[in-house]
């Protein structure tokens, strides 16, 4: 007789489907409190952020991707907004990013709040999508990592988007801009989570 093999049990089974419901459940959670923000900031400023080109978002997720690595390697933060709230500016600045990729001139500086609303949903849904897609490749790999690996992953990958963007945006190989703003999101996303549940 041949060697039998083992069944994977049911509960096995639905053990792997609940912890990527979790992950779903808690980045669209986390985007919710971010999307709150976003929201009141447009009411109080406006699109206001539409006059920046995209470099120059970039060149705002990098100040706060720093600020995030210096007060994790001095372990305080002198000024009141922590870490938290600097991964979650760190999505807001990417969905902008990829907001403001969409857009062109014509469209003008001052959006309604409805489309604007809009754009931020699509883009959030679209890297929930890429989320979820790699969690099924990957297998949730992200939940071993350090929360300062990820914050050194985010700038490493900074360093590539000033790159292609001192490119003009070619490549020869690599993903674009585009990609790298919604990494870079996912893998806040992921830092929060795991803050959330007590890692560091």
């Amino acid at each position: 007789m041949g060697r039998e093999r083992t069944p994977i049990s049911i509960p096995d089974a639905h053990k792997i489907v609940l912890v990527v419901a979790t992950t779903e459940e808690k980045f669209r959670k986390i985007v919710a409190d971010c999307r709150e923000v976003f929201v009141k900031k447009t009411k109080d400023y406006g699109t206001a952020w539409r006059i920046l080109r995209p470099s120059s978002l970039t060149d705002q997720i990098l100040i706060k991707a720093k600020r995030i690595r210096s007060i994790q390697e001095k372990g305080v933060a002198k000024v009141d907004e922590g870490v938290e709230g600097e991964f979650m500016a760190i999505i807001n600045y990417c969905l902008m990013a990829l907001m403001q990729l969409d857009l062109t001139e014509d469209d003008g500086v001052d959006l309604p709040l409805e489309r604007v609303e809009k754009l931020y949903d699509k883009y959030a849904q679209a890297t929930l999508d890429l989320l979820l897609a790699k969690n099924h490749d990957y297998g949730e790999a992200w939940r071993d990592m350090r929360v300062t690996s990820i914050t050194d992953i985010i700038l490493m990958k900074l360093h590539r988007t000033r790159q292609i963007e001192e490119n003009e945006g070619k490549t020869l190989i690599s993903e674009g801009v585009d990609a790298n703003y919604q990494d870079m999101l996912n893998y806040s996303v992921f830092a929060l989570i795991l803050m959330g549940e007590g890692k560091e």
